[in-house]
């Protein structure tokens, strides 16, 4: 495999922040969370994903197109 340093510093900065709050991913979530809420961004809601309607007719069985 081949060493790439961006992966290799990803992965230093990663056990970096896991360490940091002891492995806890509850506490790394939370710490987020508080991060988020004390941010003055706004915070963006998508909203619900579109669902295509299903075509109203299918073709019939014996359809050669």
């Amino acid at each position: 495999m081949i060493k790439d340093p961006i992966i290799d510093e990803i992965h230093f900065y990663r056990k970096e922040y896991a360490a940091r709050y002891g492995n806890d991913l509850m506490r790394m979530v939370g710490a987020l969370k508080e991060k988020e809420c004390a941010s003055m961004r706004v915070r963006l809601n998508p909203g619900p994903k579109l669902l295509y309607k299903k075509a109203e007719k299918q073709l019939p069985k014996d359809f050669v197109g």
